[in-house]
């Protein structure tokens, strides 16, 4: 099950983005729920102040779920269209490859060392590109 909560005025396309998630779950063999939360500066800073101790603006939060339930993605509207500006694309493409770098937290990718760095960008070049993004 897929479940996407949009926190925001912004308008969003659930069907699209659904779809999306389930062709990359699809791809990394993933049988497990996961829910995307789309929300707005103000939160997305307040969320990563409570749980990460960084009193800042992020693009996107991850929270590993247990069981059947992957976890959950939060994703800031405005940081992934400030983004999307900024990288001279569209916020839907922004929106997905989001998406990928969340969902591959969730199955166990980091970043916090180098080597790490450089297999968690790999693996996400890898899907969008098999996703065509």
């Amino acid at each position: 099950m897929i479940e996407i909560n949009n926190l925001t005025k912004q308008k969003i396309n659930p069907f699209l983005i659904k779809k999306f998630i389930a062709q990359a779950l699809k791809i990394l063999k993933i049988k497990k729920s996961i829910s995307l939360v789309f929300v707005g500066l103000a939160l997305i800073k307040k969320i990563n102040e409570k749980y990460r101790q960084k009193n800042e603006i992020t693009d996107i939060l991850s929270f590993i779920g247990a069981d059947n339930y992957l976890g959950e993605i939060i994703i800031s509207l405005k940081q992934a269209q400030k983004q999307a500006k900024q990288a001279q694309h569209s916020l839907m493409t922004e929106i997905k490859i989001l998406i990928i770098h969340g969902i591959l937290h969730l199955h166990g990718y980091d970043h916090h060392y180098k080597k790490d760095y450089k297999l968690i960008v790999k693996k996400e070049k890898q899907l969008l590109k098999i996703l065509k993004v």
